[in-house]
Formats: structure tokens, C-alpha cells, sequence
């Protein structure tokens, strides 16, 4: 649908061509091959971890954490917003997600909930530097008077802005995965 309505926007413009619908289409099947490499790799490193019991041990140790289900919640989040500053959504999703969901799943922890806290953890995370991929899209459509410093700077009431959604997430949702007794 919204290949269509570009394509449609385009055609309204006046600005549509063979030419720049190849270029769109190269540039597609460019992001595509990306994610399907990353994909491809994520799996051949977890089917190799998972060959050495490296899913075991991470099961042991995450589920051994002090604390119980808030130092797990505090110790995944924390790991999966300092991975957001330099990686994207797919490897965090592909590799370090799937570390994560077992321990949260014996925990008692619900899935559902645990999914919207990680999304609104990498959604903050991603507009963190030094490589907040949020940031290279604004920097992409700035005005040239507009530096990556100035972005830099005025990007950090969004970030807390962001952390503080994930708090009211955790704190207020969270109850309810926490005691199963309670029932609202």
C-alpha cells in the first residue's frame, strides 16, 4: 500500500519516470538483500550458540540475576538500550531478543507487555548518539545551517521524554504482570 500511494504521489508530481522507478526498486532490493543477510547470519550464529549450549548458559545466567524479575527487567533493558546506540532493530531483534523472551517467559513475566517495554526501550535507544539511527534520518533532512551537534543537543528532552514513557510502562502495566493475584 505505500509503494502504491509513493508511486501514486510521484505520478501526481509529475516526477515519475522508468528511471527513477529503477533507482527505487535498486535501492529496495539493496535494503532487502541487507535484512535478509542480517537474518541469515543471526540465524547461523544462534544455530551455532545453541550447538555449544550457549542458550543454556545465558538461560542460567539471566535467570540467576539478583533481584529476580526487576533486576532481569533492569539488567535486559539496560543491555538493549546501550546496543541501540550502535546497532539496529534487526540485530537486537534476531540475536539478542531471543536471549531474553525464555528467561522472561520463567519469570512469569508477560510476553505481551515485555514486548511493548523492549519497543519502547530501542524507540528511545534509537535516538541516543552516538549512532541513534533516529538521528541520521533527521540529519538527512535538515537544512544544512542545522549541524549534528545542534541535533545532537536538541534531541535530549525526546530522550527523556521517551525514558520516561518506558518507566510509566513498566511501573504502572507491570504491576499487573507482576502479581497474577491481583486482578483489575
Amino acid at each position: 500500500m505505500g509503494s502504491m500511494a509513493a508511486i501514486a504521489l510521484a505520478g501526481i508530481k509529475k516526477q515519475l519516470s522508468w528511471n527513477s522507478l529503477r533507482e527505487v526498486c535498486d535501492v529496495t532490493l539493496r535494503t532487502t538483500t541487507m535484512v535478509m543477510f542480517i537474518l541469515l547470519g543471526s540465524t547461523a550464529f544462534s544455530l551455532v550458540f545453541r550447538g555449544v549450549d550457549g542458550d543454556r548458559f545465558m538461560f542460567d545466567l539471566l535467570s540467576s540475576i539478583p533481584g529476580g524479575v526487576p533486576g532481569f527487567l533492569f539488567l535486559s533493558m539496560a543491555v538493549v538500550f546501550f546496543l541501540g546506540f550502535f546497532i539496529d532493530f534487526f540485530e537486537i531483534a534476531f540475536i539478542v531478543v531471543p536471549l531474553f523472551v525464555p528467561v522472561a517467559q520463567e519469570l512469569g513475566i508477560d510476553l505481551v507487555w515485555f514486548g511493548v517495554i523492549l519497543g519502547a526501550n530501542l524507540q528511545a535507544s534509537f535516538l541516543t548518539p552516538p549512532f541513534g539511527f533516529a538521528l541520521f534520518y533527521l540529519r538527512g533532512v535538515a537544512p544544512p545551517e542545522v549541524t549534528t551537534g545542534h541535533i545532537y543537543r536538541g534531541v535530549i528532552p525526546f530522550i527523556l521524554l521517551q525514558l520516561l514513557v518506558l518507566l510509566l510502562i513498566i511501573v504502572f502495566p507491570g504491576i499487573v504482570s507482576f502479581l497474577p493475584s491481583l486482578k483489575l
